[in-house]
């Protein structure tokens, strides 16, 4: 089941996030990365910018994903799903119930540029690499200068609800 995620959740979504983002380990930049991967403080000033979706097994959350729209774009943000629940398909489901929420044109994806299984996963879904990532960096999120460095934009284009 999705759900809309409130206050109530956030050490279960801190959870997640952390166990999920483990992935990430010897795989971004040594500088990139740490632990806890999203600290407490920084989950709940990114719940004051967007709405986060769960996906909910037996009364439990097992992944997450965010929702910021933004200027003229919506923005997917932090999409995790906890290891033993990987390869099931509730990435592609939570990702396509937040597609059809989006009321802009275009939907955004920033991510890892070493982390190749999200990019592939994006892809699977009809996103595209954007070839100036940088500058969309830099409009549409609020992220350290490192993290533009070694990150990708994925996009996709809306139309009436229907990718075109």
């Amino acid at each position: 089941m999705i759900r809309p995620c409130c206050p109530d959740d956030i050490p279960i979504i801190y959870a997640i996030i952390n166990k999920a983002a483990k992935a990430y380990r010897g795989v971004i930049p040594p500088d990139c990365y740490h632990e806890p991967y999203m600290p407490m403080v920084e989950l709940k000033r990114e719940m004051t910018r967007m709405t986060f979706y769960g996906w909910e097994e037996a009364g439990e959350l097992v992944a997450v994903m965010g929702f910021e729209p933004v200027k003229d774009v919506t923005l997917i943000r932090h999409a995790y799903v906890l290891p033993q629940w990987q390869k099931k398909g509730i990435g592609s489901q939570l990702l396509a119930y937040l597609k059809s929420l989006a009321k802009t044109k275009r939907l955004l994806v920033g991510t890892w540029a070493d982390a190749r299984w999200a990019v592939a996963f994006y892809e699977k879904h009809g996103f595209t690499l954007q070839p100036v990532k940088d500058e969309l960096l830099r409009t549409y999120w609020d992220i350290p200068e490192r993290q533009i460095e070694t990150s990708v934009v994925l996009g996709l284009q809306i139309a009436r609800g229907k990718k075109v």
